[in-house]
């Protein structure tokens, strides 16, 4: 490969479309665990999750998990899921 190769990006990158709120991987992976419902929520209750439907504060999403402890995060993380849904998230212009 010659240098002016190596200037370029090997993919064309398009404008930066923002999106409203943090991955749930991100907030998961600031925790240790086993974690109490009522600790998540005071630790991380105001974190804004990207979900499919727009943001949602963790508390608000919190109040829809019937489980109280989580002994791992992949349990935690499937507990929320199964509130916020899976798929798309839309960005600033959908």
């Amino acid at each position: 490969m010659s240098e002016d190769e190596d200037d370029e990006p090997a993919v064309t990158l398009g404008e930066a479309t923002p999106v409203e709120g943090v991955p749930l991987a991100r907030v998961s992976s600031r925790l240790t665990w086993p974690k109490e419902k009522s600790e998540l929520e005071r630790l991380e209750g105001d974190s804004v999750l990207r979900t499919p439907d727009g943001p949602h504060e963790l508390s608000t999403v919190l109040e829809d998990v019937d489980e109280t402890y989580f002994q791992r995060r992949q349990e935690f993380e499937d507990h929320v899921r199964d509130v916020v849904g899976t798929g798309p998230v839309p960005t600033a212009d959908d």
